[in-house]
């Protein structure tokens, strides 16, 4: 039970953490009562998207439940209600903390005038979604490990059971299975509710406001600004905590399932299995990341407890990060060591190296979760070369802005792509399909931090529009200018990281899959040339363009509505820019928040019902290919989009910071870098992030659904009449 307590201890440690830096941000001054009302309404609209997304949500997961206790079984819907309401919980609190920190920062700001000082303030905040991602998400493992799998004894129960349907499946595979798919559920609506809400409001605000009306960003003249400041709490922080948390659950789950069926297959070709190797295997990969949160619980509190910040957010976010990971990895070698070092043969489970060979893999996750952070922002901050020539691109109009801005993009897929080739390469020989999955885990290890560096980022982002609304004095607006400069290269490396990390995890479900439907002892063969995996793989392929078509429709309608919102109130009520009337934000908000709600339930429901769908037509191998076509897409796009949309934005920072002579505010350069930007608005914000999650979900829908249609399915049917 020693590692058992490991992981309830980093529970514990993780969100009691979370929950002093919860009270210590709340306890801060708010600062001016135009700053309160400011930071009041913010609050509002954003509990109020919550409130309504999740009671839709939670509606679809009470209905997938009940499907789950018919055609599978009670525990595992069970565990899929506890794994939606960990990973809302972790969204909410996330959510909450956010729209109090916001203005907290901008009052450290005003009083302060130090950047240092203030840079804590908004990597507290931050700190309470990381923290919360991996205490939640751990905190929901440990139950049903705890209930499902020593109390009801499904723990070290290998044998198949088969349910009143003829429905065959191991036990704790299956609870495990529901535990990922009830976070995977919470994580699509969040982000793609999220990312169209943001990004509707963002446009609306920027199409008209900036380019039209000439006013600045975040400007209190603006009737878009608070919905827009609402957004980058529901997309940016609601959203990507539920999205990696899903990641951080899905590695870990894939990981425990794989022991499992790699053990039965050794078992089945009548291999020794060493006693115990089962529930060793089983336990690593929690282990492994539990050490990973407690690394991160130093690495944020070496950060937050320094005496004095440095006036480089960057540097100490960097901090933050690179103490996490080298923690994460020294303590993977000792949990690795006193786990498997009293093994003499591994063999049977391909750990070619010994007890070592599992920590190899999962270290090189870590690493490639750093490296593919660095490419991302090398491709995206205005310190480097790609996003500089972009700016300057911008002194030629917005065509060319546009086109080198795609050129960006798609140039910057090879470089993490070689990385997640040669991970899963390397971590595959050196300990087998565990490995792969175990580089997933070791990506999203320190993932606490991750996500705390990342919800900075919107954080500082409403800071500098609270400092901007409320008419706060220019030397604050620097300071919250820095923040959100450092913000947007943090959001980016977030962004890269959470793409990397789910195709991981997506390609780990995948093998799990495959165990899933393929006879015990079987070789793992998913023949492309197969006419039938040929064509789920086209078809696959296709889905991601689809699915980011149906996203930026969405985003354009509500976008539209939101422009033409914004004109009403600038014709129809005088002296709105003159500073003279109030604008009514309240309506650009419910048209935000009706247009996410209306948009998303489609693409996201086409997440969960699509391999369901095929596999009850077509049958598992079809979905087998649809999974791998549709995940190699996916990459590619979110990748380019992310990076793309990334550089744009940073591109127009890059200008309005004065680096290039002849493109202030105003100057064609300035507009075309702003037409830029909103190009890339949905694209970096909602495309590029709810991709993973796709990926993540069809994976996860089909590793549970499996079971059922690998049995029953109309392609079987037709080939046993015919």
């Amino acid at each position: 039970m020693s590692f058992v307590s490991l992981v309830i201890i980093a529970t514990v440690l993780a969100l009691s953490f979370a929950a002093f830096n919860f009270v210590k941000v709340k306890k801060l001054d708010e600062g001016t009562d135009k700053m309160k009302e400011i930071a009041g309404a913010i609050r509002l609209g954003a509990n109020t998207f919550i409130n309504y997304e999740y009671r839709v949500l939670y509606t679809v997961v009470l209905i997938v439940a009940v499907i789950m206790a018919i055609t599978t079984s009670l525990y595992s819907a069970v565990a899929l209600i506890i794994g939606s309401i960990m990973s809302g919980s972790a969204g909410m609190i996330g959510m909450k903390i956010a729209t109090y920190a916001n203005v907290r920062v901008s009052n450290e700001a005003r009083k302060t005038k130090d950047i240092g000082k203030t840079v804590k303030v908004a990597l507290s905040g931050g700190s309470v979604m990381g923290l919360c991602v991996a205490g939640f998400a751990l905190l929901g493992l440990i139950i049903v490990y705890i209930v499902f799998g020593i109390a009801m004894g499904q723990l070290n129960n290998t044998e198949l059971v088969t349910n009143w349907m003829g429905v065959s499946f191991i036990p704790f595979a299956m609870t495990l299975s529901g535990y990922a798919l009830g976070c995977s559920m919470v994580a699509m609506f969040n982000r793609v509710g999220g990312g169209i809400y943001t990004k509707a409001a963002d446009m609306g605000a920027d199409l008209v406001g900036k380019t039209e009306a000439h006013i600045p960003e975040d400007d209190p003249r603006n009737p878009a600004t608070i919905a827009d400041n609402v957004g980058d709490n529901v997309g940016d922080v609601a959203g990507l905590g539920s999205d990696l948390l899903e990641s951080f659950v899905g590695a870990v789950v894939s990981s425990m399932i794989l022991a499992y069926y790699l053990i039965l297959s050794a078992q089945f070709r009548g291999a020794s299995v060493p006693e115990g190797l089962l529930s060793k295997m089983i336990l690593f990969p929690v282990a492994f990341v539990s050490g990973g949160l407690i690394a991160c619980c130093l690495g944020l509190a070496t950060v937050l407890f320094k005496s004095k910040m440095s006036e480089n957010p960057h540097k100490d976010l960097n901090l933050a990060t690179y103490i996490s990971a080298g923690l994460t990895i020294v303590s993977g070698l000792a949990l690795s060591k006193l786990l498997f070092g009293g093994f003499s043969d591994l063999s049977v489970v391909s750990f070619s190296l010994g007890w070592v060979s599992p920590w190899i893999a999962a270290a090189i996750g870590v690493a490639a979760g750093v490296i593919i952070g660095a490419i991302a922002e090398y491709y995206t901050s205005s310190d480097y070369k790609p996003t500089q020539n972009l700016a300057h691109t911008s002194l030629e109009g917005p065509a060319l802005t546009i086109t080198q801005g795609m050129a960006v993009g798609m140039k910057s897929c090879m470089a993490p792509c070689v990385v997640l080739g040669a991970g899963i390469i390397i971590s595959y020989y050196v300990s087998g399909m565990f490995g792969v999955a175990m580089a997933a885990a070791g990506m999203l290890s320190f993932v606490a931090t991750t996500v705390s560096v990342d919800t900075y980022g919107p954080i500082s982002d409403n800071s500098g529009g609270i400092s901007e609304m409320s008419g706060l004095d220019h030397e604050v607006r620097r300071i919250t200018d820095t923040l959100d400069s450092v913000g947007n290269t943090t959001a980016a490396i977030g962004k890269g990281f959470a793409i990397g990390s789910g195709a991981l995890a997506a390609l780990a479900l995948m093998i799990s899959y495959l165990y899933s439907y393929n006879e015990i002892g079987t070789d793992l063969i998913l023949n492309i040339v197969d006419p039938m995996i040929l064509a789920g793989a086209i078809a696959g392929g296709a889905l991601p363009f689809l699915f980011s078509g149906m996203l930026i429709e969405a985003v354009s309608k509500a976008a539209r509505k939101m422009v033409d919102e914004v004109r009403r109130q600038f014709k129809e009520i005088p002296g709105i820019l003159e500073g003279k009337n109030k604008p009514d934000y309240k309506t650009c908000i419910e048209i935000s928040t009706k247009g996410a709600i209306g948009e998303m339930k489609v693409p996201s429901l086409m997440a969960i019902g699509v391999p369901v769908l095929c596999g009850f037509i077509f049958g598992p191998e079809f979905v087998g290919g649809l999974i791998i076509g549709c995940t190699i897409s996916a990459i590619m796009i979110a990748i380019f989009a992310g990076n793309a949309g990334g550089a744009w934005d940073n591109g127009k920072k890059y200008i309005e910071s004065g680096a290039i002579e002849g493109s202030e505010k105003g100057s064609p350069a300035h507009e075309a870098a702003v037409i830029g930007d909103t190009v890339g608005d949905p694209l970096k914000d909602t495309v590029g992030p709810c991709l993973d999650i796709f990926i993540k979900i069809m994976s996860t829908v089909s590793l549970v659904a499996v079971s059922v249609f690998s049995k029953y399915n109309l392609w079987d049917l037709i080939q046993r009449l015919f």
